[in-house]
């Protein structure tokens, strides 16, 4: 053998006996120093029934140890305190313990451990200093029995019948901040009676834990609120809900713990019971963003009962039997950014006895939704307890589905793309708020809401504003490509509808004095038919006056059909009627006005000014009324019922009636009558105006023929207590043309044989001396030719109407043909007459009175002759005023 050889050997040998007497000697060493050497230079003491080191590996073997802090007082420490039956440590780190108080060590095992361990004071974060960490990479628990103390010695976390396996443990003050007490790679754990604190506020139990192949089992799972909701909002006044939260059962694999992250999967929830507290408390924003990531695959809530409490003790929102399955759940710094701040792969929710209680009440049976689609069964709305002055609805329907094309979140914003919906069979009634909306606030979350198709079958709906109900039997409507859109201004939402479709059956609508309904109602967007229209009155005529403060008409109208065609949006912010036709059919119409109550004082503006302040553009290129019967009735309080006009086999066309809003069409509208009057004669009208004309000029001209006087009796009786006798007027025609301030034109009357009765106030007696006297100044005929008169400066009252303008003018036009050109001269005439008249009254009654005087008291014949004298005077009297 070689030299060189022997001394390595040689050198070998003595290292090795060196290390073997040295291991040798520290293992007495520690044997019998170590525990004083502990004391003296660490903050524990500790002791042990044996020991056994390797000085070569690090290994330590010891049982029967018993460990305490030297000073418990000491919070920049760990604090020890409890016994272990048998340590055991793979490659300690002799040196770091000794020289650097860091306990370190690839392993650890402790068998059946009884420790309290007190956490020390936080980390100083402006000095980045840590104090006393533990670094294991692995560690092995026995039938442990563990409590973990916080620096205050408030309880942190305690577990019994502990039996672990954790690979690359570590346990630090920064974990703990996080609400991770521990941190670790992989880990096999099974225990009972788990208890963790997070924070002053809550407390976790769970009864046991138990792993097999992965696989964790957590039993009676428990979040407990450490206060009542009475002291939480009074220590806590800033915090807006408290929670609690239990599980019976709980069972999920691949837990995942690193320093700002949770992942597990196939997490299935049994049973759990959810309660929320809220305080009305808002949210502060929380400007720090979260470091903290949850990554949950496969999670499933079976069973469980949801309960929101309000912050008067109030449900506000509670949920029977809740389930739901989430594929890849994940909360992290981007998704926290968004409105709903956790992110998902897919979903499955359904629910069972949902309940809603807030100013709007919704109970719902069942529910199931997915994000393609969904679908709700029995939804019940009722109004709430705090709904005064809001909208409320109470409705109840018995299905709504919808399946989804998109719904995401961009930028807290939403984006849902919605395929269809169908609500099936709704019955209720939606009352409108008192309170004004706010139509200036901004979208909000909404960037686009898109429906392509949307559908009420079978429905039956009633929507009160205000005490007037519009009902809706037997509606069915589809709604197409739906839009809801940002306003370019970002004021408020955009509506734009594409095509829709409405069927009703038996509308209603009903008003303080009205009653309207419709036998049938079909809409879309290009048409319009409405079978068996009416508008009756709630209450009688005489009712009416009595409640109305000014005058007013009562209307009494029914149309067998009325049909239009053409093409209006009605929904979107740019709203226009374009209708190429409206055709009404068979329409009887009775309008009835007291002149009882006040007149109106408001100004009444002329038709033209009345569509030009229609705010939508709008124009009818056609509107027929066809085969239909208008009656106009007014009464005075002089009137022993109603004076009527009648106007049968009424057809009416209309051209471009307009609101003079849509460029390039043309403004000027032309309405022409053709009717029957007083169901005697035919009566034509011409009237035309441009709506476009500020000046609001018009023309009015028409034509009657073969009228008996006596047809106007109904009218004229009640008001000028005249009743015409005989005569017919064979031909009347006038022509006017006028503005808002009044009317001029022309009148023609041809009549022949006319003659009238003047009657009392009753109506009743006819009173045949100023009958004779009035038909002394009446034209009984015009003559083959008559003239035209001239109708002029008739003043229009602007708080009447355009009607009694008009009537003004016919009037005038009659007083003009029938009495004379000079009107005031010959109503003078009349006055005089009337005034001799009255002498003469006044005479004969003296004369019987003296003729029965003369029978008891004979007069002399000469004064006879003076009486006869005096009676020859007052007759050529009456001579004179006929000449």
């Amino acid at each position: 053998m070689k030299k060189w050889v022997k001394r390595l050997l040689v050198s070998f040998g003595i290292l090795a006996g060196i290390l073997l007497a040295a291991n040798f000697g520290l293992n007495i060493w520690l044997k019998t120093q170590l525990p004083e050497y502990i004391k003296k230079n660490t903050d524990y003491k500790v002791s042990y029934k044996a020991l056994d080191v390797d000085l070569g590996t690090g290994n330590i073997f010891a049982t029967g140890i018993s460990v305490n802090s030297k000073n418990p007082q000491n919070i920049d420490v760990i604090g020890l305190q409890g016994t272990i039956d048998t340590l055991k440590i793979s490659r300690f780190g002799i040196y770091d313990a000794v020289f650097n108080k860091r306990i370190s060590s690839s392993d650890l095992l402790l068998a059946k451990p009884n420790l309290n361990v007190i956490l020390a004071k936080p980390v100083d974060h402006k000095t980045g200093k840590k104090r006393n960490p533990f670094l294991f990479e692995n560690i092995r628990i026995n039938e442990g029995k563990i409590a973990i103390f916080k620096h205050t010695k408030q309880k942190f976390l305690s577990v019994q019948q502990l039996n672990l396996f954790v690979e690359n443990l570590q346990m630090t003050e920064e974990s703990v901040e996080n609400k991770l007490p521990v941190v670790f790679d992989r880990y096999s754990i099974k225990g009972e009676k788990f208890f963790f604190r997070p924070d002053e506020t809550y407390a976790i139990t769970i009864n046991k834990i138990n792993t097999s192949d992965g696989q964790m089992s957590v039993e009676n799972f428990r979040l407990t609120p450490l206060l009542s909701f009475v002291q939480f909002k009074r220590f806590y006044p800033k915090k807006p809900q408290l929670f609690e939260f239990s599980v019976p059962k709980m069972e999920f694999k691949d837990v995942v713990l690193t320093k700002n992250k949770v992942s597990l999967a196939n997490a299935d929830f049994q049973n759990p019971a959810f309660t929320v507290y809220k305080t009305g408390i808002k949210a502060e924003k929380n400007e720090k963003k979260s470091n903290f990531e949850v990554d949950l695959k496969n999670i499933k809530l079976n069973n469980a009962v949801v309960q929101i409490n309000k912050p008067d003790g109030n449900t506000l929102l509670s949920v029977g039997n809740l389930n739901l399955n989430i594929n890849q759940l994940k909360f992290d710094k981007e998704s926290s950014e968004q409105v709903i701040p956790i992110g998902y792969k897919d979903f499955l929710l359904s629910g069972r006895d949902i309940v809603y209680s807030n100013h709007q009440n919704i109970a719902i049976r069942s529910l199931a939704l997915k994000p393609t689609n969904g679908e709700i069964l029995d939804m019940v709305l009722t109004p709430g307890s705090s709904s005064v002055g809001k909208t409320t609805i109470n409705l109840k329907t018995d299905h709504i589905a919808f399946n989804i094309n998109k719904l995401k979140f961009a930028d807290k914003k939403l984006n849902l793309d919605i395929k269809d919906i169908l609500v099936d069979n709704v019955n209720g009634t939606v009352k409108a708020g008192e309170k004004k909306q706010d139509r200036t606030s901004g979208p909000g979350i909404i960037q686009s809401v898109t429906v392509g198709k949307m559908s009420l079958k079978n429905s039956n709906i009633t929507y009160d504003k205000g005490k007037e109900p519009l009902t809706f039997h037997d509606l069915n409507a589809t709604i197409n490509n739906i839009e809801l859109l940002p306003k370019p201004n970002q004021q408020g939402l955009s509506l734009r509808v594409k095509d829709y479709y409405l069927t009703t059956r038996n509308f209603d609508y009903r008003t303080q004095f009205y009653n309207m309904s419709l036998g049938l109602l079909k809409l879309n967007k290009n048409k319009v038919q409405i079978n068996n229209f009416a508008m009756k009155p709630l209450v009688s005529r005489a009712q009416f006056i009595k409640m109305i403060p000014v005058e007013r008409d009562l209307y009494d109208i029914k149309a067998g059909q009325i049909i239009a065609e053409g093409e209006w949006d009605l929904f979107s912010d740019h709203k226009m009627v374009n209708a190429s036709r409206v055709m009404i059919q068979s329409a009887d119409a009775n309008i009835f006005r007291s002149k009882i109550p006040k007149d109106d004082p408001k100004v009444k503006a002329l038709y033209s000014k009345m569509l030009r302040s229609i705010k939508i553009p709008m124009t009818i290129n056609n509107l027929d009324l066809k085969n239909s019967v208008l009656v106009y009735e007014e009464d005075t309080p002089e009137s022993m019922g109603p004076g009527k006009l009648i106007f049968s086999n009424f057809n009416m066309n209309v051209r471009n009636l307009n609101s003079a809003k849509i460029k390039g069409k043309p403004t000027k509208v032309d309405i022409k009558i053709n009717c029957s009057f007083m169901n005697l004669s035919p009566l034509s009208v011409n009237w035309n105006f441009d709506v476009a004309d500020h000046n609001d000029n018009f023309g009015i001209s028409g034509k009657t023929t073969s009228l008996p006087a006596s047809g106007i009796n109904p009218f004229i009786r009640p008001y000028l207590h005249v009743t015409a006798t005989a005569g017919t007027i064979q031909e009347m025609l006038f022509n006017f043309k006028g503005n808002p301030a009044g009317l001029h034109g022309a009148f023609n009357l041809k009549h022949k044989d006319l003659k009238i009765a003047v009657l009392n106030k009753n109506n009743h007696e006819k009173k045949g001396l100023l009958t004779a006297v009035a038909n002394v100044f009446l034209k009984s005929d015009s003559g083959s030719f008559p003239e035209s008169v001239t109708v002029e400066n008739v003043e229009r009252d602007p708080t009447k109407s355009f009607f009694n303008l008009f009537w003004k003018g016919i009037e005038q036009g009659l007083k003009k043909t029938l009495i004379g050109r000079n009107v005031e001269k010959t109503e003078k005439k009349v006055k005089e007459a009337v005034s001799s008249v009255k002498e003469m009254k006044q005479s004969v009654k003296e004369i019987k009175q003296e003729i029965k005087s003369k029978k008891e008291d004979p007069k002399p014949e000469a004064e006879k002759k003076e009486k006869k004298g005096f009676l020859n005077n007052i007759f050529k009297k009456k001579e004179k005023s006929e000449g």
